[in-house]
């Protein structure tokens, strides 16, 4: 049975060509020295409303009828979706209402409320969102815009494969974010299509899951969907815990392999990209990057990778790329004990500033139960050079006699 097929995405192409642009795709020199071969980024975080999510969403209510559109459309998202069917229904003329989680980041709940959706908050996760949307829809006879599991979607999101086509058509293999697996199905649904027409050399289609939120490999294991525990994560937009059952039939048919990366190679992908490539990515659009940096192994050159969305709070942002640069032994977060007696601090400061370390912050403390009477304590935020040196500076001040505690 053919799900979505080829010419399903080139519909969806003609459909689009008057509302968004194809995005840049731009050659990564560091990525490509790390994997010996080029490597690209597809940059939809420069896509209108900062992700592909525009693509799926503006198909799907474009193929609606006009009865339905005066229904209204309801949606739920993390925020990219949210953003894009708010903007479609708005050039669109339908009256969208939008499911968000609790805690979705600022910037995207004011522009999505920004392209006039209205915004409810039902639950902590994206299924309580759905959950919610579907009731909405049966109440209130608004057509529901799934994230993913729609064929019209797929199609959609699939585009961004013929753009890869047109821009690298050398492309060997592909690497993106998976969440419910909309986008990398219809990526998949492009690119292998457009190779068994032409009977070019196969293209490796390669999806990236946080490795807390890993609903397809589980669901591969079982031989069909299966719901998992969906843990905290940076990369909210693909934090979902069941594939679709469209999208876990493509992924299965079309994808050559579906990895896991860690929550330490998102916010090191996401450094990378802002330091390397000048990239603004939200960590689950630097999802396919992390992947990268974790399963060169699963690659053949050239790649191509989908820095899928931008979306990122500027708190977030700072925080992650804390991390990120603490990953990379950049960035060090110490707490000294000490004597409490005069000069010690100078002193203490002394020896980091003989080590070459950037003291970016210090917090003294003087009282507090767990220290002796003579005894003070420092936190220390630095700046360092990369694992080594952080070794060298936690060893030469252990061998100074100070008790220290990483954090």
């Amino acid at each position: 049975m053919v799900l979505v097929s080829v010419d399903d995405v080139r519909a969806a192409r003609e459909l689009l060509r008057e509302v968004i642009a194809p995005t840049p795709l731009v050659h990564s020199r560091v990525l490509s020295e790390l994997i010996g071969g080029p490597v690209y980024l597809k940059c939809e975080n420069l896509q209108r409303t900062g992700s592909f999510k525009i693509r799926g969403a503006y198909v799907r209510i474009a193929r609606l009828s006009d009865a339905e559109r005066a229904r209204g459309v309801v949606a739920a998202s993390a925020g990219n979706h949210a953003q894009g069917v708010a903007l479609a229904a708005s050039m669109l003329g339908a009256k969208a209402t939008v499911f968000m989680p609790e805690g979705a980041p600022l910037p995207k709940v004011a522009a999505t409320r920004g392209y006039g959706a209205d915004v409810v908050f039902p639950g902590p996760t994206v299924d309580d969102c759905l959950v919610a949307a579907q009731r909405h829809a049966e109440e209130h006879g608004a057509v529901l815009i799934h994230p993913f599991d729609h064929p019209d979607v797929v199609a959609g999101q699939g585009t961004i494969g013929l753009e890869i086509l047109d821009q690298l058509p050398d492309v060997r293999t592909v690497v993106g974010a998976v969440g419910g697996g909309g986008l990398m199905s219809g990526v998949a649904v492009a690119l292998k299509g457009a190779v068994e027409e032409s009977g070019g050399p196969d293209i490796k289609v390669v999806g990236a899951q946080a490795k807390r939120a890993a609903a397809f490999p589980a669901s591969l294991a079982a031989g069909r969907p299966v719901r998992v525990e969906v843990q905290p994560t940076m990369a909210d937009g693909i934090s979902v815990g069941r594939p679709g059952d469209l999208t876990y039939d493509l992924v299965t048919e079309l994808l050559d392999a579906v990895v896991t990366v860690t929550e330490e190679s998102i916010s090191q992908a996401l450094l990378l990209c802002l330091e390397r490539a000048k990239q603004v990515v939200e960590p689950a659009g630097a999802a396919g990057v992390a992947a990268l940096l974790e399963h060169s192994y699963a690659v053949r050159t050239p790649v191509a990778v989908l820095l899928s969305g931008g979306n990122i709070d500027p708190l977030l942002l700072s925080k992650v790329l804390r991390h990120g640069l603490a990953g990379a032994g950049r960035y060090l977060v110490v707490r000294c004990r000490l004597n409490d007696r005069p000069g010690a601090l100078v002193t203490l400061l002394g020896e980091l500033a003989e080590l070459g370390v950037n003291v970016l912050d210090v917090m003294h403390e003087r009282v507090a139960a767990r220290l002796h009477v003579e005894e003070a304590e420092v936190l220390m935020h630095l700046e360092t050079r990369g694992a080594d040196h952080c070794e060298e500076v936690l060893t030469r001040l252990r061998e100074k006699g100070y008790t220290l505690v990483q954090t």
